[in-house]
């Protein structure tokens, strides 16, 4: 029985623990964020409703619950729990911790959640330590990653766990957040009051990371004057000024057409100065991202096909690893695709094809393009007289492709510009050779 000495110790405990600690939700419906995890039915609430032992990878972004819902599931189960960290445990002290929990099954028979944070740090020895009790499900195994787990675990182990993905918070989520802490008795109960244009300075600081939200939310807690939480306050706390940057207003847009101007224009340095002040602000990295991924095949397209490759490759990265590690990825791929040379060929090609279907230049398949292999197409004449163009010298043959509508119309006119003018060379002597030159 708890004494009254250790009841008051512990409260004091727990009084000196963070912020992000300390408000930790205690059961899955106080989990804000998720919802997809979370469900009736799912697998994760099988879990917590079910004494059976199950070993799950949790996937995600920092800050998006991963700890957390490791805690939740052994708190609410009222199982052990063990965490260890990949960054610091070897296989001694991945061993002892199965050992341990074998001996508490054995002897009372509470199972144990072991937690690993990182468990992309380990390597194959301290991976392959685990499998034993994840097959014999001598404890619940619960391993958290930034990293995707196909390139980061062992295919034994995660064979034998489930996969969850966890999805980067929401402003909406950190907010949620940021407000529960301001009014909880285990947050600031009341104490202080958050300003609501601090609140949102917050928000944007954070970039989906509850855990980032908290830490500054109670480092401008500590200087906050006259118990009203302020921009001012947040900016010292946090050393980090607000930026002039409303992403629903002027500012989100004047940015966001200077920065793609910018790499139009071929001025890497412009970009990466609208790029890190989106990013400072808060910009959520997956905009960024499909920025460039557009601006890769509207303002470079064919004088740089690689630079497509780049954006689509840091869109994925960023949506891998989240900030702030993935402004490098981004970084790059805008001085890529600021100092590739420029055409517009693919976009205006594609708008000139869209702007005649527009206008009803359809038309009919021709015959010899259509579908033959369903059966009564031959009836019907689809696909006679069609030419296999492997079949013929250099894989072309002459014969009609367009709809005669739009016969002859010429769409995309590439420019002469980077890896452009070669294709423009080919285009050109095929697309004579196609409407019937020499």
């Amino acid at each position: 029985m708890e004494s009254l000495f250790d009841s008051a110790a512990r409260e004091a405990h727990r009084g000196q623990e963070p912020l992000a600690v300390r408000m930790r939700p205690r059961t899955l419906d106080e989990v804000i964020g998720q919802r997809h995890l979370l469900g009736p039915g799912t697998p994760l609430r099988r879990l917590v409703e079910s004494e059976a032992p199950m070993s799950l990878f949790l996937w995600g972004p920092p800050g998006t619950g991963k700890t957390t819902l490791a805690y939740v599931v052994a708190g609410v189960t009222e199982r052990r729990f063990v965490e260890v960290s990949a960054v610091a445990a070897g296989v001694k002290e991945v061993r002892a911790a199965i050992d341990q929990a074998r001996r508490e099954l054995g002897m009372s028979g509470r199972q144990t959640v072991l937690f690993v944070d990182e468990v992309h740090r380990f390597n194959k020895a301290q991976q392959d330590a685990l499998l034993p009790a994840v097959e014999n499900r001598w404890v619940t195994f619960i391993g958290a990653t930034t990293e995707n787990p196909f390139f980061s675990v062992n295919s034994p182990l995660l064979s034998r766990s489930l996969l969850l993905t966890l999805e980067p918070l929401t402003d909406d989520d950190v907010r949620a957040v940021l407000e529960r802490a301001v009014r909880d008795p285990r947050g600031l109960g009341g104490r202080a009051g958050l300003a609501p244009d601090a609140l949102g300075h917050l928000v944007r600081l954070a970039g989906g990371d509850a855990r980032r939200s908290l830490t500054y939310l109670e480092a401008a807690a500590l200087t906050a004057a006259g118990g009203e939480i302020t921009v001012e306050a947040v900016e010292k706390a946090v050393d980090k000024a607000a930026v002039r940057y409303d992403r629903q207003g002027d500012q989100h847009y004047d940015v966001v057409s200077a920065f793609i101007k910018s790499m139009r224009g071929s001025d890497a340095d412009a970009a990466l100065h609208y790029l890190a002040r989106m990013i400072e602000a808060g910009e959520d990295p997956r905009f960024i991202a499909r920025r460039v991924v557009i601006f890769a095949s509207e303002d470079v397209g064919m004088a740089d096909p690689s630079c497509l490759q780049v954006a689509v490759a840091a869109a994925q990265a960023v949506q891998m690893i989240g900030l702030p590690e993935g402004r490098l990825n981004l970084a790059q791929a805008v001085i890529h695709c600021a100092l590739a040379p420029k055409s517009n060929a693919v976009i205006k090609a594609i708008g000139a094809a869209a702007d005649d279907v527009r206008r009803g230049l359809i038309g009919q398949v021709p015959g010899h393009l259509r579908d033959a292999h369903y059966p009564g197409a031959a009836k019907l004449g689809h696909g006679q007289g069609y030419k296999y163009p492997h079949d013929f010298e250099h894989g072309l043959v002459r014969q009609d492709y367009a709809p005669a509508e739009v016969r002859g119309r010429r769409y995309y006119e590439p420019t002469r510009h980077g890896a452009e003018a070669p294709v423009a060379d080919r285009w050109a002597k095929i697309r004579d050779f196609l409407r019937g030159g020499g």
